[in-house]
């Protein structure tokens, strides 16, 4: 078994050899987001910009001997005032990314989705998590968990895009897609089945690029080299995926979560298809997820630079 969390410290390793990445960190109003944005901060991982009721912020870390005084806080009176003001920061230039405090991920992405003066692309909006399992090899990236609830085939295929470009921005040798399903057979009554075949169709005629992608697929046989060789599958993702598409929200959610609380995984949280990546944290969250996120943002936002186009 790996040492736990020995994939997220090389992934904030790496991330500590950038500049820090421009965060706008909306309503960081209770102690976790105050603290999580500050110590990430304080490893060189991001620059947050504290937006939120100046009062509320300075009371907070006065209570808790959290010192601020190196970073702005941009004053806004409520939660809804300081998500809206976090987005402006970045159509203004002045962050890379956005960070989620203590308001509610609607609230927050209510106002990165807003047709006017929001952060919308021609992509969908989906989230991934980028989770250490202390028994895998491979970090494991699995979407989409916490946004898109029943999704199409067509909002599909933003997801997929949209996690394949995560890892090429993490650095990942080969991009092996699995698209999971309660079975690698195609069947018609099995709706998710249909649309993972016509997902890899789209594959191989380029609609969908950067990656070895292959589903139907069940979890057993997208992780296991034994199981793909007991039902004989002849695959290059089969046994070694390290990105794990979900047929929808439900699956993902129960997917994600008994992988943390079985399996003792971790799981940091990024927001893609947006004009920057939003940084997802939970209250439960312990630190070293919320500096992996952290991370993952960082890395998001250099290959975004890099390639001169939005990846999230």
């Amino acid at each position: 078994m790996m040492e736990k969390h020995a994939k997220y410290q090389r992934l904030i390793a790496f991330s500590q050899t950038l500049p820090p990445l421009p965060t706008a960190v909306a309503h960081p109003c209770d102690l976790s987001s105050l603290n999580g944005a500050v110590e990430a901060a304080g490893m060189r991982l991001i620059a947050p910009l504290l937006v939120g009721p100046r009062a509320r912020i300075e009371a907070i870390a006065a209570e808790h001997g959290i010192d601020i005084s190196d970073f702005t806080i941009v004053d806004a009176p409520h939660s809804h005032a300081a998500a809206a003001m976090a987005v402006q920061l970045v159509r203004e230039g002045k962050a890379e990314a956005l960070m989620k405090g203590s308001l509610h991920t609607d609230e927050l992405m209510a106002e990165v989705i807003r047709r006017e003066g929001g952060l919308r692309t021609g992509r969908r909006v989906s989230h991934c998590f980028v989770m250490d399992v202390p028994a895998y090899e491979n970090a494991l990236i699995i979407t989409d968990a916490a946004i898109n609830i029943a999704p199409t085939l067509e909002e599909k295929v933003d997801i997929l895009q949209n996690a394949i470009d995560l890892g090429h921005a993490l650095k990942l040798d080969e991009v092996r897609v699995a698209i999971l399903s309660a079975t690698e057979s195609v069947n018609p009554k099995i709706p998710s089945t249909v649309e993972a075949a016509a997902l890899c169709k789209m594959v191989d005629r380029g609609q969908i690029s950067g990656a070895l992608v292959d589903g139907p697929l069940a979890l057993d046989n997208a992780i296991s080299i034994e199981a793909m060789r007991i039902k004989r599958i002849e695959s290059r993702v089969a046994g070694r995926a390290n990105v794990l598409m979900v047929p929808d929200l439900e699956a993902g959610n129960m997917l994600a979560k008994s992988l943390s609380f079985l399996a003792g995984a971790d799981a940091a949280g990024i927001v893609l298809g947006a004009r920057v990546p939003i940084i997802l944290t939970s209250r439960a969250d312990s630190l070293t997820t919320r500096l992996a996120s952290c991370a993952v943002a960082a890395l998001v936002a250099k290959a975004r630079r890099e390639a001169g186009k939005v990846l999230g």
